[in-house]
């Protein structure tokens, strides 16, 4: 079966991928999202959704954990390999190992089946809300203007004195940093470019991992609450699964280091300071 895809879809809207093996689900799945004026191409096992998304490159994939010839953790880890597109799980099942696993795979969050229309549709929101707005860097505030120096026109200003043939010069300041860039111990976060540099070799990040990368750079040292993350991260309220968090927290650390980041047991984590 040949992966559908629309052939028209409107510019201003994002392109939604649902990879479902059950068709009622897809089809329902579908028309839910298309009445909410989402373009939607489907796919029905792993390996023709890796084909869907080579071929129409939409803005998220909604997958299945359980799919047939590759699963949904397996086709989240070959999505990864190529592409940091925002995916969100879909899990009939609430086994805590099931959930992690997607996650870990590079999910950016899940829902567990079944879930009304318009509840997927704000999940799907927020995660997209995630990966287009960042944290707007700081202008650096301009120079004052120097104060005007007074001038007695009665008497002609003095005039220097001849300079010896070879002066010696100064050697040139060394330039700042520039204030979009946070500095750590070897790691370098551009909160304009946003890029991410460990002792200078550029660390892929996915829109989750780097707005929570963001968070603990923004308050290095300070304990950040799970329940703090989950609502400036993934903009949930307190009471969400914060198993989310957790995994999120490990993979940043594979990427950047195990040691950057600590766990304050019964608290939450904190970026640690540089010695």
């Amino acid at each position: 079966m040949n992966p559908t895809v629309p052939a028209t879809a409107p510019a201003a809207q994002p392109h939604i991928l649902i990879v479902e093996d059950d068709e009622v689900i897809r089809e329902a799945t579908r028309m839910a999202l298309e009445r909410y004026g989402f373009p939607v191409s489907t796919a029905a096992d792993g390996l023709e959704g890796l084909e869907a998304f080579r071929a129409a490159r939409p803005d998220l994939m909604l997958l299945d954990v359980m799919l047939p010839l590759l699963d949904g953790v397996g086709l989240c880890r070959r999505i990864r390999e190529e592409s940091q597109l925002p995916i969100l799980m879909m899990s009939a099942r609430t086994d805590p190992i099931d959930v992690v696993s997607g996650l870990e795979a590079g999910a950016d969050d899940y829902v567990v089946k079944p879930f009304e229309s318009a509840v997927l549709v704000a999940r799907i929101r927020t995660v997209l809300r995630r990966v287009r707005t960042v944290p707007a860097a700081e202008a650096p505030a301009p120079a004052p203007a120097p104060a005007p120096v007074p001038v007695d026109r009665a008497e002609p200003a003095p005039t220097a004195p001849p300079l010896p043939e070879h002066v010696p010069t100064a050697p040139a300041p060394t330039a700042p940093a520039p204030r979009s860039v946070r500095s750590f111990d070897g790691m370098e976060v551009d909160t304009e470019s946003m890029e991410v540099r460990v002792h200078g070799r550029l660390v892929p990040l996915t829109p989750t991992e780097l707005r929570l990368l963001l968070e603990f750079t923004a308050a290095p040292g300070i304990v950040l609450e799970r329940s703090t993350l989950l609502e400036r991260v993934w903009d949930y309220e307190w009471g969400a699964d914060t198993r989310v968090v957790d995994v999120h927290v490990q993979r940043l650390r594979a990427k950047i280091g195990s040691g950057r980041i600590e766990t304050v047991r019964g608290f939450g984590y904190k970026l640690r300071r540089p010695a």
